[in-house]
């Protein structure tokens, strides 16, 4: 049996589509389906219902699919362990909060790089939802999230931690040097936010709207340093994680805002799926993600 023709029945199974597959993987449509009628061949069994132009696992495909990802995973472990005694070399894939990006590109990376150059990584920028997807679809090999605390025995915690939040503004504004200040009136002054829908903001976001609230920001941004440079320069209020403003509060550039009945639970969680192979070069990122993403 063709173990590329287990890979493309994954791929297949899990994107739903002959095309999309065949997109992923850089096949053409025709390969693709080559692939499959010869697999079913192989094992006398359909493995999938083709009614129109949709496709649907069969009760047979989805038993096959479960054998499938243990073989992918059985492989993987061999072709990793036959790796020179030593060495450790190969593409790792990391989802992660945008907002985390600069603190595991800082100067630390290149120490990493100088320990494994062998190891290749591509980090990718995403939402919570959008970072479950990759996983899922083994697109990521592992996630590094800032969200609600997430639990699920379908993923193994590698390490996690509660993030404080605060609204921050500039030492020279007004609303510094109140005890407390009420949402209500918060939202009144002009606020610099990351995307909409992204991690912390989207848990602001919901908090607000179970009070009937709703902020319009004057600007949103993905990058937490440029927020953190306008509100240092008085364009208005942000909603930050401490760890992005806690340096600029203790210099006295920022200032934490007391609001009063508004408090979010924000978890900085690092995960990857339970039937993920972790590789010796994925144990090595993880482990640099432990070391300078949880203190």
């Amino acid at each position: 049996m063709d173990i590329k023709n287990l890979l493309t029945f994954i791929h297949v199974a899990e994107l739903n589509s002959f095309t999309k597959a065949a997109e992923k993987l850089g096949y053409s449509q025709s390969t693709v389906s080559f692939q499959i009628k010869q697999l079913e061949t192989e094992l006398n069994s359909q493995l999938f219902e083709r009614i129109n132009h949709t496709i649907a696992l069969t009760e047979k495909g989805r038993e096959v699919l479960n054998y499938a990802h243990q073989i992918n995973k059985l492989t993987q472990e061999l072709e990793e362990n036959m790796q020179k005694e030593g060495t450790v070399r190969g593409h790792v894939r990391l989802a992660m909060a945008d907002s985390l990006c600069d603190s595991l590109l800082s100067e630390n990376f290149l120490t990493f790089r100088e320990k494994y150059p062998g190891i290749t990584l591509k980090m990718i920028a995403a939402g919570t939802e959008e970072m479950f997807r990759l996983l899922n679809h083994n697109e990521a090999d592992a996630i590094l999230t800032l969200d609600n605390h997430i639990y699920n025995t379908e993923y193994v915690i590698v390490r996690e931690e509660k993030v404080g939040v605060h609204f921050v503004t500039n030492a020279d504004c007004p609303l510094a040097g109140l005890s407390t200040i009420s949402i209500s009136e918060l939202i009144q002054i002009p606020f610099v936010l990351t995307e909409k829908g992204m991690s912390y903001r989207r848990l602001m976001d919901e908090k607000l709207a179970e009070m009937s609230l709703e902020i319009q920001p004057v600007l949103e941004v993905g990058s937490t340093d440029r927020i953190c440079s306008l509100v240092e320069q008085g364009v208005g209020v942000s909603f930050l994680p401490d760890y992005v403003t806690t340096q600029k509060v203790r210099e006295g550039k920022l200032v934490y805002l007391k609001v009063e009945n508004f408090e979010i639970n924000v978890w900085k969680q690092l995960l990857y799926h339970r039937d993920k192979w972790v590789s010796p070069q994925m144990e090595s990122v993880l482990q640099y993600c432990v070391d300078r993403e949880f203190q």
